[in-house]
């Protein structure tokens, strides 16, 4: 915990510091939702097909998701997602004339998840 997954159109993908990103994000997460700095993961997956009303062309997507474990108020979600969404800004920079659509969600993990590690 966190699980944090960035959904992000390939277009954008030499526009997109992701390793910087990532950094950024798990340490606002340390602030605002007390994770643990080790506990923190996120994956990226790039997408090749982004349509955004009519247009195929000219628009980017970024989604963030956080998973975290049940138990942060409403506040500390919005907070997070806030302060994903000013991250993106400065780590996200479409060029080309490229429109970018970025969001961001937090939501609770399910009772069930669980989680292994190795070493």
């Amino acid at each position: 915990m966190p699980q944090i997954t960035v959904d992000y159109s390939g277009r954008l993908a030499g526009d997109f510091d992701r390793p910087g990103f990532a950094r950024a994000l798990h340490e606002a997460v340390v602030e605002i939702a007390a994770a643990k700095p080790p506990a923190c993961k996120t994956q990226f997956r790039r997408t090749e097909d982004t349509v955004v009303g009519p247009d195929a062309e000219g628009h980017a997507v970024v989604h963030v998701t956080l998973g975290l474990l049940a138990g942060r108020t409403d506040e500390t979600k919005v907070r997070l997602t806030e302060a994903v969404l000013e991250l993106l800004r400065q780590y996200a920079k479409p060029g080309d004339g490229l429109a970018l659509h970025a969001s961001a969600e937090v939501r609770d993990l399910d009772p069930s998840y669980r989680k292994f590690e190795t070493e």
